[in-house]
């Protein structure tokens, strides 16, 4: 099962609440909170690359500079045994 998406390098979180029958989800990996909603299984796509819109146009309008949800880098500190083991493995 996938519950997420992407859209303009946004990541999407999707749920499902059984007790009020809707989908709904979250802008992942930033700091602001934006969340989308919908009833049927296509709503909650719509929403979710219209609420990614919205927030885009927000910023602009604010002059604010958007959050980005990753970086592209991944730095981790590790000892030399297990860089070593890493390195060995990679060959």
């Amino acid at each position: 099962m996938k519950d997420v998406m992407e859209y303009k390098s946004y990541i999407g979180s999707v749920h499902f609440e059984a007790d009020d029958e809707i989908f709904f989800g979250k802008i992942e990996a930033i700091n602001d909170l934006i969340m989308f909603e919908g009833q049927s299984v296509q709503e909650p796509k719509k929403a979710f690359h219209d609420a990614v819109d919205d927030y885009l146009a927000t910023c602009k309008k604010m002059g604010q500079e958007p959050n980005k949800t990753v970086k592209g880098s991944f730095n981790v500190r590790i000892g030399r045994k297990l860089r070593v083991k890493a390195y060995r493995a990679a060959l």
